[in-house]
């Protein structure tokens, strides 16, 4: 009888399993074969899930951004005022918990400025879109609670942006999130 194997948990554990490689080499020093190796799978295997190291890492960050997405969620839905919520909204950007995520972004992002796919330009414009909706929401309900002035929604726009700009200074200067000595 034949081994019925389900492609998409597949792909998902292959690229997982791989994941703190990814971090430890970066995309420039990263090869197939050591993929393979540490998947337990042959090349020829990793080749029937992705077509190149880029789409391993576009895999890891699609599922880690979910995983994000979710705990944020879930967490946004426990607190009470709209500083608590505003605060957990950019750990993304500095906690120590989200250095991993920071990390594969990080190399998300170099692909996408080096070689975008029409796919990786889909899901970062998705992303932001979605990520930029959810905070506005944050920030309207602040409003509506009277924690925040209404001219607070024209702020949300240079807030978002700024904590994007958090990430980038964090990520090309290792100042933001760092504990000091």
């Amino acid at each position: 009888m034949a081994i019925i194997v389900d492609k998409v948990q597949k792909k998902k554990d292959i690229a997982l399993s791989c994941k703190d490689l990814v971090i430890q080499k970066g995309i420039n020093n990263l090869t197939i074969a050591e993929v393979a190796k540490t998947a337990g799978v042959g090349k020829g295997t990793i080749y029937e899930y992705f077509k190149n190291k880029e789409e391993i890492i576009f895999e890891i960050v699609t599922i880690m951004m979910q995983e994000h997405e979710t705990k944020l969620l879930n967490e946004l839905t426990d607190l009470k005022t709209t500083k608590e919520k505003i605060k957990k909204f950019y750990e993304i950007f500095c906690s120590e918990d989200e250095v991993e995520l920071r990390e594969l972004y990080k190399e998300f992002i170099s692909i996408t400025l080096m070689n975008p796919s029409e796919q990786m330009i889909d899901f970062q414009t998705q992303a932001n879109n979605h990520f930029y909706s959810l905070f506005v929401g944050i920030i309207q309900n602040g409003v509506d609670n009277n924690e925040l002035v209404k001219e607070s929604i024209e702020l949300s726009q240079g807030m978002f942006v700024t904590g994007k700009g958090m990430f980038i200074q964090s990520a090309t200067t290792k100042t933001i999130g760092e504990k000091k000595s």
